[in-house]
């Protein structure tokens, strides 16, 4: 036996205004008549024609002194417990534009470098990020802002299907830098992935008079090094460690 759909708004709008008319033994006619509407209008969405506008609803909920749309609940201001229950007016100032710096894997002492965008996400009710500018657009991320009080620190989460790539950061400074590590999947041998970690910084766009370039940034460019001491302060700033080859 086939399962009834459930109504959907408007079809619960529909059916409610026919049984608020049904009730007062009122007419269509009459009611287009008091909301100011066209009976042709009333007549196609009353039956599933078209959908009621929100003008329109307006004027029948004051013709009849009824409310149909329910009240927009207002926008979350803290994030989740699972972020860190923070709230948006105590992280505002990590939102915006950042230069992302990191090791170019394939290319020696390179850099790799695109932009990250933080913003709030009023829907989620937390921060997300998202990166922009790679050369390599297929494996551009985006996901969820972590900031627990307990660590102090910030994480920048993507769970895509299950697999997880995540950025550990430093809160920010007078500078507005944020270091770390991020860890995710680098191609091995054949189609082989392999777990990585390596320092990462992420730079205020607005720190720079010029936009900076994006991309493989080999030395010999005119920017590489004042890029490449940036990076290297992640681990010899003491922001984050890799442990020692005797270790491993």
């Amino acid at each position: 036996m086939a399962q009834r759909e459930k109504p959907t708004d408007q079809g619960k709008i529909i059916m409610r205004l026919r049984e608020e008319l049904a009730r007062r033994r009122m007419s269509r006619a009459s009611l287009a008549d008091h909301a100011k509407i066209s009976l042709s209008s009333l007549e196609k969405s009353l039956s599933g024609q078209r959908p009621f506008t929100d003008q329109a609803l307006v004027r029948i909920e004051t013709a009849l002194g009824l409310k149909f749309r329910k009240a927009e609940e207002p926008a979350q201001r803290h994030a989740p417990e699972t972020l860190g229950s923070y709230a948006r007016a105590a992280v505002n100032w990590l939102e915006g534009s950042y230069l992302t710096l990191r090791p170019a894997t394939s290319h020696g002492d390179a850099l790799y470098a695109y932009e990250t965008l933080i913003s709030w996400d009023p829907d989620q009710g937390h921060l997300i990020f998202r990166e922009a500018g790679r050369a390599d657009k297929a494996y551009a991320q985006q996901g969820s802002v972590s900031m627990p009080h307990q660590s102090g620190h910030i994480y920048l989460v993507t769970n895509r299907h299950g697999q997880h790539r995540m950025a550990m950061l430093s809160r920010q400074g007078i500078t507005g830098e944020l270091y770390g590590l991020l860890l995710t999947l680098q191609q091995g041998r054949g189609a082989q992935l392999l777990p990585v970690a390596m320092p990462i910084v992420l730079v205020p766009m607005d720190a720079f008079t010029e936009k900076p370039p994006f991309g493989t940034i080999a030395d010999g460019h005119p920017v590489y090094a004042a890029l490449k001491s940036r990076l290297d302060k992640t681990l010899r700033g003491g922001f984050a460690m890799i442990l020692p080859e005797s270790l491993r």
